[in-house]
C-alpha cells in the first residue's frame, strides 16, 4: 500500500506544495497584487491569499492519480487513506499557519471543502477551477465596510475574514467535514 500510495497517488508532493506555500509566504506574503474587480476597477491582495491553491492543485492531483481495477478490487479502501493524507496535509498546514498566519490553514480547509464537493458533481479541473473563482469573488465582491469606515468581509466572504474570528472558523471546520464526507461517499458509489 506504501508503494501505492507514493507511485500512484504521490501524496508526497503534497509536502513539497506546503513546503512550496510556506516559502511564497515567507518571502512574497505581504505582497500587494491588483486583483479586477466584477463591478469595475481593480482592488489588491495580498499573494498569500492565493497560496492555497497550490496545496489545492496538489491535492487534487493525487486524488486524480488513480488504477480503477486494483482500487475497486482492494482489500485495503483507498478512500479513506485518502482521506487521512488530506486530513494529513491540513494538519500540517495549521502547523505552518502558527508562522505564517492562521488565516491560510484555515482558507485551505475551506476550499479544499469546496473542491471536495465539486469534484463529486464533476471533476478535478473544475473543483480547482471552482476554488479559484470563488478566491477571485470574495476578493473583488467580498469587501465591505464598517460605519465608521474600518474594513470588513462581507457575511459570506469568509476567505476575507480576520484569522481570529470564530464563526470562520466553525463555518470552515463544518465545511471540511462536509467536504470530508462527500469525498468518501464519491468513492464509495464508485466502488459499487
Amino acid at each position: 500500500m506504501k508503494l501505492y500510495f507514493s507511485v500512484v497517488r504521490r501524496w508526497w508532493t503534497v509536502s513539497l506544495a506546503l513546503l512550496l506555500l510556506a516559502v511564497i509566504c515567507w518571502i512574497l506574503g505581504g505582497t500587494e497584487i491588483p486583483v479586477p474587480a466584477f463591478l469595475g476597477g481593480m482592488v489588491s491582495t495580498r499573494v498569500q491569499y492565493f497560496t492555497p491553491l497550490i496545496v489545492i492543485g496538489t491535492v487534487l492531483y493525487c486524488l486524480e492519480r488513480r488504477l480503477d481495477a486494483p482500487e475497486r478490487t482492494a482489500v485495503v479502501r483507498v478512500d479513506r487513506w485518502d482521506l487521512v493524507a488530506i486530513t494529513a496535509a491540513v494538519t500540517v498546514s495549521h502547523l505552518l499557519g502558527f508562522i505564517l498566519g492562521m488565516d491560510i490553514p484555515r482558507n485551505l480547509m475551506l476550499l479544499i471543502a469546496v473542491a471536495l464537493v465539486v469534484r463529486r458533481v464533476s471533476n478535478e479541473a473544475a473543483a480547482g477551477g471552482i476554488c479559484l473563482l470563488l478566491l477571485l469573488i470574495s476578493a473583488s465582491l467580498g469587501r465591505a465596510f464598517h460605519p465608521s469606515g474600518k474594513p470588513a468581509a462581507e457575511w459570506w466572504a469568509l476567505t476575507l475574514y480576520p484569522s481570529g474570528s470564530m464563526p470562520a472558523w466553525i463555518a470552515a471546520l463544518v465545511l471540511f467535514g462536509l467536504g470530508l464526507l462527500a469525498s468518501s461517499r464519491h468513492r464509495t458509489t464508485a466502488r459499487s
